[in-house]
């Protein structure tokens, strides 16, 4: 993965040459491993250690914060810093880079990986990197402890996802809408700071912006990481036109409304429009959830993976995660974006979430549950902790995707008993869910609006008093979505969405994902379990568990697009997403007869 250090990165290296070449004419190949793997025993040992302290400092201030909290997080990022981004141990692992030929692939592997991660806080420019973690504390602070506020009074955002799920009028829609968004007001002024000093720190270690450092994960350029979504919504587009087409005759007709071009965004159930269920009324779970607890639904979860033969999660998981909301009183406020946390690289995994009865935290708490399961896997001593991570981020996403989907399937809800043994699923109903609810209209939100708002912001960019315009130009481009009225610069849109702030240029991630969890579904109800990938149950199949081991024990030890082709027999492809809504493109064709299709 030589693609990982960019040309500047390597001119920079040209002053190491003498003293690296010295070095092994001195000694043989054997004593290149042998100084390498020294070095590596000292790095996983301090980065575990020093990773732990920090992973602490920031579940404390995602779960209560306060000020003590919010600086305990900002000097545990300055002291794991201090240590990851020491100038020294940069220079010894490009060293060591030098001669890669002379070392195992795993030992490459860790030092390119150490090299990513030394360059989000790089200390060879200690102000630039102290700033950043200063900067993202403050941020991180602002987005936790913001409080919504509805017709003057605090809101919670399950409050207002639940709103926007149950709500007919368009005016009290409307209202809500708008209060989701409040919070992007708040948020703008330390994201422009933080711009600037993201690019920064990449800039220090050789990548020409932040957005090229976050996808060399993938070993990829910005440009090639572009083409790819662009590619996964060109294929899915016809698909897409189709739905939107279908959805916005049906929400006129729910809001006894004209037909618009372009969906107003309050029409529909989710805050961003990346998600457009509700619509689908033959696959409405919502009355199944009437007698179920939160905490049915979080073990629910765990007993899918442990029914295909994996462990049960560690005892500590239960009284260390933070599973439900805040109680009504209670004056402590925690961040409300659903996550999994592998604290100390081991066994410390815990997760935060605000799980209540009802189909979307069932399909979270499945979700995060996969990510969960991955840190499980990979935890083992044939991998290091600097590789205890996802093949590429959208692995760990994707695994969090591929247990929703799996919990949406109609025989799993059977099993668990959810929907009763002779309920009869309208087919359709549910696969027109599976698309509205997180499948296709994601793919135009996250590949598209996201992934480009962002490259335009770190790689162009993007003057700040043009970001909002930006935005809903792409909304509408990609998505065929508006505002229910003019948004100007006085508001920043994007902000409200969490992982803007706290984990940015991420979003690609979640497309890749939605590509990944179809291709291994469809090995897995073809090939494992001969079922139609449509309609078919993973619990209670030990062979589907030792198949998803293969790929997550792996961790980051291996090439991404190796692991994939050895594991399924087939390269990185829509194929599997196109050939599982195919019964739903010649459906919707037909509901569509006679329409004008799309927006354009």
């Amino acid at each position: 993965m030589s693609r990982l250090i960019f040309p500047s990165v390597v001119r920079s290296l040209s002053c190491l040459l003498s003293l690296a070449t010295t070095f092994t004419q001195a000694a043989d190949i054997s004593a290149t491993q042998e100084r390498a793997d020294r070095f590596l025993s000292l790095v996983n040992a301090s980065y575990q250690a020093l990773a732990y302290v920090e992973s602490q400092a920031q579940w404390k201030a995602a779960t209560d914060v306060t000020p003590a909290h919010d600086a305990a997080s900002e000097t545990a990022g300055k002291a794991r810093a201090a240590f990851i981004g020491n100038p020294a141990l940069i220079t010894e692992t490009k060293a060591l880079l030098l001669f890669r030929r002379d070392l195992k692939e795993l030992t490459v592997r860790q030092l390119e990986r150490l090299l990513l991660i030394a360059s989000e806080s790089p200390m060879t420019n200690p102000a630039l990197t102290a700033a950043r973690i200063e900067a993202e504390t403050a941020q991180n602070s602002t987005l936790n402890r913001f409080e919504f506020k509805h017709a003057g009074k605090p809101i919670t955002a399950n409050e207002i996802d639940n709103l926007l799920q149950s709500s007919t009028d368009l005016t009290e829609r409307r209202a809500v809408w708008a209060a989701s968004k409040a919070s992007g007001q708040a948020l703008k002024e330390g994201l422009v700071k933080l711009r600037d000093l993201r690019n920064g720190v990449a800039q220090e270690m050789g990548y020409s912006d932040y957005f090229s450092l976050q996808v060399a994960r993938y070993g990829m350029t910005t440009d090639e990481m572009l083409r790819m979504n662009a590619e996964f919504m060109s294929v899915l587009r016809p698909l897409y036109l189709q739905l939107h087409t279908w959805t916005k005759h049906k929400l006129a007709e729910k809001f006894k409304q004209p037909v618009p071009r372009l969906i107003p965004a309050h029409w529909l159930n989710n805050r961003w429009s990346q998600e457009w269920g509700g619509l689908s009324e033959g696959a409405d779970l919502k009355p199944f959830f009437k007698d179920r607890t939160p905490e049915w639904i979080v073990k629910t979860a765990e007993s899918f993976y442990t029914s295909m033969g994996f462990a049960t999660m560690p005892a500590s998981f239960w009284p260390k995660s933070d599973l439900y909301p805040v109680p009504a009183g209670d004056q402590r406020k925690k961040n409300t974006h659903a996550s999994a946390w592998h604290l100390d690289l081991e066994a410390d995994i815990r997760s935060l979430m605000s799980v209540e009865p009802n189909p979307w935290w069932f399909n979270t708490a499945h979700h995060e549950l996969g990510h969960v399961y991955y840190f499980m896997s990979y935890t083992r001593p044939d991998v290091p902790p600097l590789l205890r991570d996802g093949a590429n981020p959208g692995f760990h996403e994707g695994f969090g995707e591929l247990t929703g989907l799996a919990s949406s399937q109609v025989p799993y809800l059977k099993h668990v008993g959810l929907l009763p043994a002779d309920f009869k699923a309208d087919e359709t109903a549910f696969l027109l869910n599976n698309a509205l609810d997180g499948g296709i209209p994601f793919i135009y939100w996250s590949s598209g609006v996201m992934t480009h708002w962002e490259a335009d912001v770190f790689a162009k960019n993007l003057p700040a008093a043009e970001w909002n315009k930006r935005w809903w130009h792409y909304v509408r481009e990609f998505q065929g979505v508006e505002p229910p009225a003019p948004r100007g610069e006085e508001f920043c849109d994007p902000a409200t969405k969490t992982h803007i702030n706290d984990n940015p240029a991420y979003y690609y991630n979640y497309a890749f994902a939605q590509v990944f969890k179809h291709q291994l579904h469809d090995h897995i109800a073809r090939k494992i379990l001969r079922q139609p990938p449509q309609a078919c149950n993973y619990a209670g199949h030990p062979e589907v568990g030792a198949f998803l081991r293969t790929i997550m024990e792996k961790g980051a030890t291996t090439d991404w697009r190796r692991l994939l082709k050895e594991t399924t027999g087939e390269d990185f492809s829509t194929r599997a997403m196109l050939d599982y809504y195919a019964p739903l493109m010649r459906w919707l064709e037909e509901q569509n007869q006679g329409r004008t299709i799309g927006w354009q």
